[in-house]
């Protein structure tokens, strides 16, 4: 792939949630970044940072923000989309 799409996740914040507090504190989130952009600059690829705001609100196809979703909804298109 010539450009790769991750998300600037706030660790410090997913850490609130006491019940997967360990399981985000093992899996060294900072590292992946770290080694995931060496390689990309090593490659010749593009590495983008978004931000966190929103992207689980905003459908891919459109970009309309269809506000806060459950837990349990893990891919969405908005109502005009579909």
């Amino acid at each position: 792939y010539d450009v790769i799409v991750i998300e600037d996740l706030k660790t410090k914040n997913l850490m609130r949630n006491h019940h997967l507090a360990k399981a985000i504190a093992n899996a060294s989130w900072y590292q992946f970044r770290t080694m995931l952009a060496y390689k990309c600059n090593w490659y010749g690829k593009q590495l983008v940072v978004v931000s966190a705001k929103n992207t689980s609100r905003i459908c891919s196809a459109c970009g309309h923000n269809g506000g806060a979703k459950p837990l349990a909804i893990r891919e969405w298109t908005c109502s005009e989309c579909q």
